[in-house]
């Protein structure tokens, strides 16, 4: 696997030796994952702390839900949320805080709060002042393809050439994301498992990975506990599965094991301990290879 070097303000992670985890931290009351368990400022810190411990390469700090139809908050809002728990973590931790957010003030705010990454689930395209933002303070981005709005995403998404689409929405994005100031060495895609896609969507999307290697820039791949692998795991008799049971943990790590096989540089999940534990096989698998 091709290897990338990320360099940025006093940060630095090859992505492609070994597989890098992105922790998730849901400041959120409604996260679809952990049911707003980490919304008081406590729990949370504790939370991202736990994160670094376990292996996270990266923190993922979030303020609000982009679960299939969520509806936004205010900027001023997710600002509340966020920046407390970022500036108490950065003071804390090493490793590079990433703030998941579309509003470039949100971003802007945790940057100066003390996170170093922008993962923008529109991958720039709902604030127009975001990829100046990002331009400006140099740090990487993250961007993503998303099918409509959180809002709209799983009403009935469907594609003439999945593959295809996704493929050319994020080249697109990263040629904007380059014209407008962004160094190509500080982008990472994520073709957005369980955005707009449906079960067969995200399966075809875990073994085509491999086709977005030519985009020639870092691929993240986030799995877990989404909607597909709980689908696959219900019974029939049942509505769905909480996504923090075991066997849903359980699906992650098969998700993860089977993107990192084909091709994904880096992972986002809930849990890192198991994740660490899976890309430790996994990783000495890919070697051998």
């Amino acid at each position: 696997m091709k290897t990338y070097n990320l360099s940025w303000g006093n940060h630095s992670l090859v992505l492609g030796k070994q597989t890098r985890i992105i922790g998730i931290l849901n400041v959120t009351p409604d996260s679809f994952s952990d049911g707003g368990k980490f919304f008081a400022f406590d729990r949370a810190v504790v939370q991202g702390a736990k994160l670094c411990e376990d292996g996270a390469d990266i923190l993922d700090i979030g303020g609000e839900s982009t679960r299939p139809f969520s509806d936004p908050v205010s900027t001023q809002e997710e600002i509340e949320r966020v920046v407390p728990v970022i500036e108490k973590l950065a003071a804390r931790v090493s490793i590079p805080i990433s703030i998941d957010t579309t509003k470039a003030e949100v971003a802007r705010r945790a940057l100066d709060a003390g996170a170093s990454i922008i993962n923008d689930v529109s991958a720039l395209r709902l604030d127009s002042a975001m990829a100046a933002l990002a331009a400006a303070y140099g740090v990487p981005v993250i961007l993503m393809h998303l099918l409509g709005t959180p809002k709209t995403m799983q009403a009935a998404p469907a594609y003439d050439d999945l593959i295809g689409e996704i493929k050319g929405f994020l080249e697109t994005a990263i040629d904007r994301a380059v014209k407008q100031g962004i160094s190509k060495s500080k982008i990472i895609i994520d073709p957005g498992i369980g955005f707009g896609k449906s079960r067969e969507h995200n399966l075809a999307l875990i073994r085509h990975i491999g086709e977005f290697k030519t985009l020639d820039v870092p691929i993240l791949i986030g799995p877990s506990r989404k909607a597909f692998i709980r689908n696959l795991l219900k019974d029939k008799t049942v509505e769905d599965i909480q996504a923090d049971r075991p066997e849903v943990e359980t699906g992650t790590q098969a998700a993860v094991a089977a993107s990192v096989l084909n091709g994904a540089h880096l992972v986002r999940v809930h849990n890192v301990a198991n994740t660490r534990i899976t890309l430790k096989i996994i990783d000495a698998i890919k070697k051998g290879m």
